[in-house]
């Protein structure tokens, strides 16, 4: 990527243009400007993400919260975009009004799946970013591999806890009052 930054003709895209671009299924984020392509996930990193899908959309129906996959653009600076795993948004995104937007403003809370690749990149550059959000209130990064959850949460006062939990712990978020239960998040049947 170092050739790319250094190549006067290539230009660092907006938010809006990137939005509009598409990649023929391909997926990309977006950083300072810069688009940067993404391998897909494998079968442990996608069965979690529906896990908590499946187990969190229920629990939040009638309660003004809902869930989105990675299909759903999170901005995260004035030119970076992330599509997280799975992030939680607030006051009733599902309103008519909103049906065709391609962002909601800040997600209330953010789930990444680690992947071996990029869990680096992850809990350093991405959790930075999303630490970033005044909205967000959780960030939860998932380890397949050990079955390990770290969740880093926002204080009242405007600072962040950062633990992992203890082996098997179930996830409780205090934002949105939900507990979910750690072997329905490792589920594989």
């Amino acid at each position: 990527m170092t050739a790319l930054r250094l190549d006067p003709a290539y230009r660092r895209v907006e938010v809006d243009e990137f939005l509009d671009m598409d990649f023929g299924g391909a997926k990309a984020e977006l950083e300072d400007g810069l688009i940067y392509m993404m391998a897909g996930g494998n079968e442990a990193h996608a069965r979690i993400a529906m896990n908590l899908a499946n187990y969190i959309g229920p629990k939040l129906r009638g309660t003004g919260c809902r869930p989105y996959g990675s299909d759903f653009a999170t901005r995260t600076g004035e030119r970076s975009v992330r599509f997280p795993d799975l992030s939680i948004y607030c006051n009733n995104p599902s309103a008519p009004g909103n049906d065709r937007k391609k962002l909601l403003g800040d997600p209330q809370v953010v789930f990444e799946v680690l992947s071996p690749s990029t869990s680096s990149y992850d809990q350093k550059v991405k959790l930075e970013e999303y630490r970033e959000l005044e909205g967000t209130r959780e960030i939860i990064l998932v380890d397949p591999t050990d079955e390990r959850i770290r969740l880093v949460r926002r204080t009242p006062s405007g600072g962040w806890t950062d633990d992992w939990l203890r082996d098997r712990t179930d996830l409780h978020i205090p934002s949105l009052d939900l507990t979910i239960p750690h072997d329905e998040i490792f589920a594989r049947d």
